[in-house]
């Protein structure tokens, strides 16, 4: 799910400020801690040789988060591609790969144990290639 700014709903606006909500953004029922996370990733990073041997070769933990510049699209288990860009929100349900295709920045908000794990299966990747 993508959202760009001038769709998410204005609940508020006075003088000074502006509040948008998009509800029913993703659901993290059942995940413990959530970690912040700030990736920094160059056109051309591809991370399905990275996502090779998970479960379905795709990560599979959901996250939420806002490009800050850039482009990224991402393709799930049926093939599905969304393209996110900057000021966007995204919501990348489990089962995906990312594509970069200009150079990006995002801030991401993902289930910690879950990401981590992926995060540990692609640290040991590279270390083989």
């Amino acid at each position: 799910m993508r959202v760009t700014k001038n769709d998410v709903e204005v609940k508020m606006e006075i003088p000074g400020a502006i509040l948008r909500q998009r509800t029913d953004f993703g659901d993290a029922t059942g995940y413990g801690k959530i970690s912040g996370e700030y990736f920094s990733l160059a056109a051309g990073v591809d991370t399905t040789p990275l996502f090779q041997g998970l479960a379905g070769n795709a990560c599979q933990c959901p996250h939420w988060g806002f490009v800050l510049k850039g482009t990224i699209t991402t393709t799930d288990a049926a093939g599905v591609q969304e393209t996110v860009n900057a000021n966007d929100l995204f919501y990348w349900p489990g089962g995906h790969n990312v594509k970069v295709t200009a150079d990006a920045e995002l801030i991401m908000f993902s289930p910690q144990h879950e990401h981590t794990v992926v995060i540990d299966h692609m640290r040991e990747k590279v270390k083989s290639m």
